[in-house]
């Protein structure tokens, strides 16, 4: 805008300095006359006229006025050539003087050269002008410019935006300095995204060492209530009632920190690879320190795609939630498919209101069954467990048991 003004103002001071030369042109202008020329044209008339050619004819041909001392105004005539200042010769014949003959010269010359000069100033003031306008688009081009671009730059980089390099023309004078200001951005970004990185590796590691401790957590609980059951000495039961406390009290301050992390962190990583489908019967074996687990087949022996530690936290999700809700024997099936194997755990507990199966698998949602249950619990599990099985191209599927209780199918791509 700057720019701008200061265009509009040299082209008025322009306009107003040529408004004035015009004006004192006109005044000022001299010019001379050439003697030698109107004495030739004299002399070219006063032959024509002693030919015979009529002064009439002779005044419309060489732009002069022509008075005879036989004329009846001859003396005001000739006066009015005196007062206006015209070029006034005799005309003779034989020698005697037979009358006037007036050039109007000054007029002539003076409108020439005035227009001879006019042209002058105008080509002047325009170079004047345009060497003007040149001087303030370079300055402009190569010294206000480059510091405009800055300026849009530093908005930029004060908005967060580092992605946008600070382009650097070959004629900049100011080429080191904003050099500098691009290997700034650089540098900032690489530092934002190093600070990112190492933010989400922490965050993952803490997510993922939380929710691995939640397995061996789970397996000492179930551990613990087998040996209340099975041992019936005062002091053995006592020592394992103080180890399922402690177990309770780590499953939850970890469930605080899991639930934490998992809300910045959104995902946790999963990376599948070959796997032979003989893994999923080690980990039901697991299984049994949850409750009865009854295997209605074997598993389809073959290759299939899934991260190992993902899947067994899956099946440790689900297995869970049945023992801990339902409290039923817990039972295994399965069933193959061209492109994937189905592992099918279900349970003979009340099931889950339909209006909710499609809200399982939300991120911190507990059934209504659940959550009237008295029993702690995240409402991650089955949200973890669909986002692994997605992430290793398979899929979870909930639905209610026919005659009564839950089932969920563990969709696992074969290779």
């Amino acid at each position: 805008m700057k720019v701008r003004m200061i265009v509009a103002f040299y082209t008025l001071l322009i306009v107003a300095a040529g408004i004035f030369l015009w004006t004192r042109l006109n005044k000022e202008v001299s010019f001379s006359i050439d003697m030698l020329d109107l004495n030739t044209k004299c002399e070219e008339i006063s032959d024509k006229l002693s030919s015979g050619t009529s002064a009439e004819q002779l005044e419309n041909e060489y732009g002069c006025d022509i008075t005879f001392l036989t004329d009846d105004n001859y003396d005001s005539v000739n006066n009015h050539f005196i007062r206006e200042g015209l070029s006034v010769f005799d005309y003779r014949e034989d020698g005697v003087i037979k009358g006037k003959i007036a050039f109007n010269a000054r007029a002539g010359e003076r409108e020439e050269l005035l227009k001879r000069s006019r042209q002058q100033l105008f080509v002047t003031i325009a170079i004047i002008y345009a060497a003007g306008i040149i001087l303030l688009t370079a300055v402009w081009y190569f010294y206000i410019r480059p510091f405009n671009k800055l300026s849009d730059f530093a908005s930029s980089v004060s908005k967060g935006n580092l992605d946008v390099p600070l382009n650097m023309d070959r004629h900049n004078y100011f080429g080191a300095f904003t050099e500098s200001f691009d290997r700034m951005r650089e540098e900032l970004k690489l530092s934002s995204e190093r600070e990112a990185a190492a933010n989400r590796s922490k965050q993952e590691l803490v997510a993922e060492l939380s929710h691995d401790i939640k397995t061996p957590v789970a397996t000492i609980k179930a551990t613990c209530e087998v040996m209340e059951i099975k041992y019936k000495d005062p002091d053995v039961k006592e020592k394992v009632s103080v180890i399922k406390s402690k177990a309770d009290s780590v499953e939850h301050l970890v469930d605080n920190m899991f639930r934490a992390t998992l809300d910045d962190l959104d995902e946790l990583k999963v990376t599948p690879r070959e796997e032979s489908s003989l893994i999923i019967d080690d980990m039901l074996k697991d299984l049994r320190f949850y409750g009865t687990v009854e295997q209605k087949g074997s598993v389809p022996e073959c290759l299939i795609m899934a991260d190992k530690l993902r899947l067994e936290q899956v099946i440790d999700n689900i297995a869970g939630n049945s023992f801990k809700y339902a409290g039923t024997t817990l039972e295994v099936d399965y069933k193959a498919e061209p492109d994937n194997i189905r592992v099918i755990l279900s349970d003979r507990g009340p099931g889950v209101p339909e209006d909710e199966l499609a809200m399982l698998t939300t991120k911190f949602y507990r059934g209504s069954e659940a959550a009237g249950s008295g029993k702690e619990g995240s409402g991650l599990g089955l949200y973890l467990a669909s986002r692994f099985m997605e992430k290793m191209g398979g899929g979870l599927e909930l639905k209610n048991r026919e005659g009564g209780g839950f089932t969920a199918e563990i969709v696992i791509s074969k290779v």
